[in-house]
């Protein structure tokens, strides 16, 4: 074998390693050079091009939770409609602005154009409804009434209706069931603001801007829960608007279901009663202004008292809440909130405040005996009280001379709270009072829970007002100044007034402590309040947070959470007196002021206790207050500028324990008819898919109570709840007791009953 010299390979792999070394150094250059062109000589047109491409937000809004009443009824849910929408941001991208557009919509949905374009309007100070208040960039809706044909319409001709859709969308539906309204209570939904989105921006519940977030009631309350999380499908897009791929994608998760303890036809049956009560009222005469009571707003709490669950609450004036689904009109919106309206908003059982007049004296009376007064000593109950000069009659000068403390709450004696008051009052050392005062009958007042908010899970509940000596101070000195300006020495009453509290208005006065004894003066408390009270002197003394909701479910019913009563208090009164309390308010109902409106009733097998009062008010006609419990429920109820505690809320009260025990004219229990003889203890029954398993509701309950009290068939029966108004005024035994009443109404002077 011959061997070749290894000097003969070398020229050859040297000029294939320099052919290899010039083809990659020419690949390297042609690649740099490629990079120079893209990076630095066309970099910035490519770049302005890469900008056009950018992730698109599709978002799946989330079916909002329904509200439900204890037994599984929608208060609140959801239906398909046929919405109009505009884009606002496509709108001002046309010559003049959309209104063209718009104009022609208006046409299409057989709307005022003028509204059309106001609702494209973003809101601020100066801009009045309608206008739209939620993100700029989000589909403002136009309407949601939209039929097959109109949508039709403007989906075909989409080049006439630039920035303009019209979808199917899950849209919110107060239900009413039964007729019963519940407005206050639920509350209403409207878009969430820019302001809302950036504030929630790093929760951990972020807003999107096609949420619809809760105003009031319990839709604000509980507005996470039954928001639900809404779906996102982010898509790359190109800078024509072409998708070129699809980045992610969250399915949208329902919200959760809100059971309640309102029970929706005692809901019903309340607020019947109220407007009806109010309605009786008008017809009736006060001597004292010689005019019609006004009888101009009201509301009545019916509330478990072992518990202190809600099962009614109604407001009036009320309102529809569906005013506000799809957005409101400026008409509707002028209702709600204009001077005339007299603000049907406002629930007015926790945002309502009035002296309570003689309802306040379980206080007194606590406050009495833990300052040393017995409950079964005498003290008499004279026609009149004077202090300086001044002289504070007792209810229509009544005298029933030497009674106790029990007796006095039975026939509501004025003069007897007059005189433990004052006598506390010089033992605390009078208009120069002592360094500690005992203050006995303020301290029950707070130890009552008054002055302070209930707990109530609603949003926007007010304190009401107990005027101690520090509340006195502080009130001298924001209006000591205005007080001077104007007060004068022989002016009117009102110019007099602010002369002495210029000189004097932080002191307190004995007028002001013997007011204050009665549930008058400066005292202002809330219907929840005052329920919340008479809810623990039935139990036993424990003072409880009211509540609305009792339980949150899973959009799949698989996870429950229950809300479950909570308490903050006990009242301040030992056993014994609470138990000679609720004896004498039991003789309220029996013989006392408030037995012409209990005449009847099963006295031995539900014991009722009651209380009534007539307030007044300057420069109006007096409050009725009525205050109720059984061994159930506790049911109060005021009207204002109604007349007597007795007079105008009494029938209206008794009506509504018929309703819930089913108890007949002539006193019997009629079992099949009553409503709600018990609490409801357990929650609506969840099915295997989810859904609620609910009765159905046909008929309107307050109307069905009272054809069945007057022994007449319902012609209605078969027909859809809703279709028809009951004008009735109740059986004949009822407008017996009425007339009866009217005669013995003992219209309020001085003070109040």
């Amino acid at each position: 074998m011959t061997n070749i010299p290894e000097t003969g390979r070398t020229p050859r792999v040297q000029t294939r390693l320099v052919v290899i070394q010039i083809l990659v150094l020419s690949l390297l250059g042609t690649l740099g050079g490629r990079l120079w062109y893209l990076q630095i000589r066309e970099g910035a047109e490519y770049a302005k091009e890469a900008s056009g491409n950018h992730v698109q937000q599709v978002v799946e809004p989330a079916v909002r939770g329904s509200i439900l009443d204890a037994r599984g009824v929608p208060l609140a849910d959801n239906e398909t409609r046929l919405v109009v929408s505009a884009s606002r941001t496509d709108l001002l991208k046309q010559k003049d602005d959309g209104k063209g557009v718009l104009t022609k919509l208006a046409g299409v949905l057989g709307l005022d154009p003028d509204e059309v374009l106001q609702k494209v309007r973003l809101c601020d100070a100066q801009t009045p409804q309608p206008c739209w208040n939620g993100s700029p960039y989000q589909p403002i809706p136009i309407t949601d009434e939209a039929t097959a044909k109109q949508a039709l319409q403007i989906r075909e001709r989409a080049e006439d209706f630039p920035g303009i859709t019209a979808e199917p969308e899950a849209v919110r539906r107060y239900t009413a069931p039964g007729k019963s309204n519940t407005a206050q209570v639920l509350g209403y939904l409207s878009p969430v603001t820019d302001e809302e989105l950036t504030k929630a921006q790093d929760t951990d519940s972020p807003y999107l801007r096609s949420d619809q977030v809760g105003r009031s009631g319990l839709e604000r309350q509980y507005d996470k829960e039954l928001r639900g999380k809404a779906g996102v499908t982010r898509y790359e897009v190109d800078n024509l608007g072409r998708v070129i791929g699809q980045a992610e994608a969250d399915a949208a998760v329902p919200g959760s279901n809100l059971v309640t303890s309102i029970d929706s036809r005692v809901q019903r049956v309340a607020e019947y009663e109220l407007n009806e009560a109010m309605k009786e009222a008008r017809k009736q005469w006060d001597r004292n202004t010689h005019e019609n009571y006004k009888a101009d707003s009201g509301a009545v709490v019916v509330m478990e008292a072992k518990t202190g669950r809600v099962v009614a609450m109604a407001s009036n004036p009320s309102y529809d809440p569906n005013a506000w689904v799809g957005g409101i009109s400026a008409k509707d919106y002028k209702k709600l909130t204009g001077k005339n309206s007299n603000y049907p908003l406002l629930n007015r059982a926790i945002q309502g405040q009035a002296a309570p007049g003689s309802i306040f004296k379980v206080v007194s009376t606590a406050g009495a005996v833990e300052a040393g007064y017995e409950f079964d000593g005498r003290y008499d109950c004279s026609s009149s009280y004077s202090v300086g000069g001044q002289v504070f009659k007792n209810f229509e000068s009544a005298n029933y001379g030497p009674i106790s403390l029990g007796r006095a709450l039975e026939v509501s004696c004025d003069t007897v709270f007059y005189s433990l008051a004052h006598q506390q009052w010089q033992k605390d050392g009078g208009i120069d009072p002592k360094k500690k005062p005992k203050d006995y009958f303020y301290k029950a007042a707070h130890q009552f829970g008054l002055g302070k908010e209930t707990g109530i899970d609603l949003p926007n509940e007010v304190t009401g007002r107990v005027p101690d000596r520090e509340w006195k101070q502080s009130y001298w000195k924001a209006n000591k100044d205005a007080w001077c300006k104007t007060g004068k020495k022989d002016g009117s009453y009102v110019e007099r007034i602010s002369y002495e509290n210029c000189l004097e208005g932080n002191k307190m006065r004995a007028g002001d402590e013997i007011n204050y004894s009665i549930g008058q003066g400066d005292t202002l408390v809330t219907p929840i309040q005052m329920a919340t009270i008479y809810a623990a002197i039935s139990n036993g003394g424990t003072l409880y947070d009211p509540t609305v909701g009792k339980a949150v479910l899973s959009p799949d019913g698989t996870s429950v959470r229950e809300i479950a009563p909570k308490a903050h208090g006990r009242l301040p009164v030992s056993k014994q007196t609470l138990a000679k309390m609720d004896e004498a308010l039991a003789g309220v109902a029996t013989r006392g002021t408030a037995a012409w409106r209990f005449g009847g009733w099963p006295q031995d097998k539900i014991p009722m206790h009651a209380k009534t009062g007539t307030a007044e008010v300057y420069g109006k006609q007096t409050t009725s207050w009525f205050a109720t419990y059984t061994k159930d429920y506790a049911i109060v109820m005021t009207i204002s500028q109604g007349g007597t505690g007795s007079g105008a809320s009494g029938p209206a009260v008794r009506n509504i324990y018929d309703a819930l025990y089913g108890i007949a004219d002539d006193g019997t229990i009629d079992k099949k008819n009553a409503l709600l003889p018990t609490p409801q203890k357990g929650l609506p029954k969840v099915q295997t898919d989810g859904t609620i398993k609910a009765p159905k509701v046909t008929k309107d309950p307050a109307k069905e109570q009272r054809l069945s009290q007057e022994g007449v068939p319902d012609p209605d029966a078969s027909q859809p709840a809703g279709t028809v108004e009951r004008t009735g005024t109740g059986n004949r035994d009822t407008r017996r007791r009425q007339r009866r009443g009217r005669r013995r109404d003992r219209g309020s002077r001085r003070m109040c009953t």
